[in-house]
């Protein structure tokens, strides 16, 4: 049961990047990256986009 839940608390989390890359200000192209980066790896995916992804350029 422990799985079930975490894994459901990933694939919340994994939506809510997804929707903040979505939102963001980055290029198509950029968001279409990093969409299948948490497609495709799912935990470190969503950790890349929430500590380098979201920062907005200076």
């Amino acid at each position: 049961m422990e799985y079930g839940i975490l894994g459901l608390i990933v694939l919340i989390l994994d939506i809510i990047a997804i929707v903040g890359i979505v939102q963001s200000g980055l290029s198509v192209l950029a968001k279409v990256i990093w969409v299948l980066i948490v497609l495709a790896l799912p935990l470190i995916g969503m950790i890349l986009w929430f500590l380098i992804g979201n920062k907005t350029p200076a």
